[in-house]
């Protein structure tokens, strides 16, 4: 029989998924999925195909870890079993044509400006995407988000939508995912309706696109949206564009990579401490949880580089207080979200990993850092890489200073010396090296 916490658990991830994905997906994969059997330590969900679910694993995992019963080790507790069919074929979820006449954008209605929490990691990119908001083909165009997963990239390009449909209400708005323009374009392919398909598309007054990344290593489909990207553009219509990386780190066509540098290329980087305290307290306040200062930052400390986790703790912690109706205290709280807060890892920190945290933050190859060059980003972004390999590493400085192509331990100090005398001074650099030690523990 049925607990009422796992009822609850399994509606609030449907709740958060229904909010993140169409009508359509969500009908395809999951409303027929069904809680047959609740244990202890997990539950028990009965799929209607093996299709279905490879693609909720392979699509929704992240998602489902946040909400749901989990192993020691971190996975999924939840035993999959098939739904017995009499005698029918298998079919996967049918795609379905679109109607691109009265196609509308849809937007998350919590994905607002209004609720956007600015902090010093992600003020400039606001900034840029209300720019672009108010001004669609007029500022910034394309407008280039990138960052790492769940710091916020969605939020602003649907607050861009809200904002666009409110203050320019004669414009023809799409907001689509790589993946889904994929599907659309297969679709009309086997419908033999890609002409109409393009007609849409190029005539849009704002074409927002999510998850570009998944456009790497196909050629054809790269081929198709970079023509509709030059249309727009061309037409002063304005694009905008998130990736999880910078346009120089995707596997796409140089002409494309160009194409999406020739507006802005902004970066989400992870929220600072109060940054995350507020976005918790916000989270909170809005479904009536009352979260203390205490607890807030307790959370915020131990949960650093996704915002999203963020919020699947909030809604854990939600679900519990309605349940048992207790005050949320820090014992509580680590209780509850154990699995969460245990992000630290036991792993020892190589040179390697810092280098690639910190050409992340300054948007450069390690190849750069390790190399020769003396450009004044590429200079600052070695030495801080050397100050933290000194500070964080405990080999031998020549050991440590040979994994920079092959410097002297003499240049590491250098290096080590310069940084460390310029934070006393420098807000910003030091607040940068913050965020690259959390991404190395993260």
């Amino acid at each position: 029989m049925l607990t009422c916490k796992s009822q609850d658990v399994w509606s609030e991830f449907l709740k958060f998924i229904e909010q993140r994905i169409s009508k359509t997906e969500y009908k395809n994969w999951f409303a027929h999925i069904k809680v047959i059997e609740t244990q202890d330590d997990g539950l028990t969900l009965e799929m209607p195909n093996i299709f279905v679910q490879e693609y909720i694993l392979d699509n929704y995992k992240k998602d489902m870890l946040l909400f749901l019963p989990t192993t020691q080790d971190g996975d999924l507790a939840i035993n999959f079993v098939i739904q017995e069919k009499k005698k029918k074929k298998i079919r996967s979820p049918i795609l379905p044509n679109a109607v691109y006449e009265k196609d509308e954008a849809k937007f998350n209605t919590h994905y607002t400006f209004e609720n956007f929490i600015e902090g010093p990691s992600n003020q400039f990119v606001k900034s840029a995407a209300l720019g672009v908001a108010q001004r669609p083909g007029k500022s910034f165009n394309p407008l280039f988000i990138h960052g790492g997963v769940g710091l916020g990239k969605t939020h602003l390009l649907h607050a861009i939508g809200h904002f666009v449909k409110k203050h320019h209400r004669r414009f023809t708005i799409k907001s689509i995912t790589t993946e889904a323009f994929i599907n659309d374009l297969v679709s009309n392919l086997r419908n033999k309706s890609v002409d109409k398909m393009k007609r849409f598309y190029r005539n849009l007054n704002v074409l927002i696109v999510d998850d570009i990344q998944f456009l790497q290593n196909r050629l054809n489909f790269e081929e198709e949206f970079c023509n509709t990207f030059e249309s727009l553009i061309h037409q002063n219509k304005q694009v905008i564009i998130a990736s999880d990386n910078p346009p120089s780190h995707l596997k796409l066509s140089p002409r494309l990579i160009a194409r999406m540098e020739w507006g802005l290329v902004a970066h989400l980087a992870v929220p600072d401490l109060e940054t995350r305290v507020a976005i918790l307290k916000q989270k909170a306040s809005s479904i009536n949880l009352n979260l203390s200062d205490d607890v807030a930052f307790y959370i915020a400390e131990r949960i650093f580089n996704n915002i999203r986790q963020l919020e699947g703790a909030i809604n854990r912690l939600a679900a519990y207080s309605r349940l048992i109706k207790a005050d949320l205290t820090k014992d509580l709280v680590r209780n509850l979200l154990q699995e969460m807060l245990s992000f630290t890892p036991q792993k020892r920190i190589s040179v390697e990993n810092i280098l690639k945290s910190v050409a992340a933050l300054f948007e450069i190859k390690v190849s750069e850092i390790k190399g020769e060059s003396r450009l004044q980003k590429i200079a600052k972004a070695r030495q801080v890489a050397m100050y933290l390999a000194k500070e964080l590493i405990k080999d031998s400085l020549q050991k440590i200073a040979s994994s920079f192509g092959g410097k002297t331990h003499s240049t590491l100090l250098h290096g080590w010396k310069k940084i460390s005398n310029e934070i006393k001074t420098n807000s910003t650099l030091l607040r940068q090296i913050e965020i690259i030690k959390k991404n190395i523990e993260a």
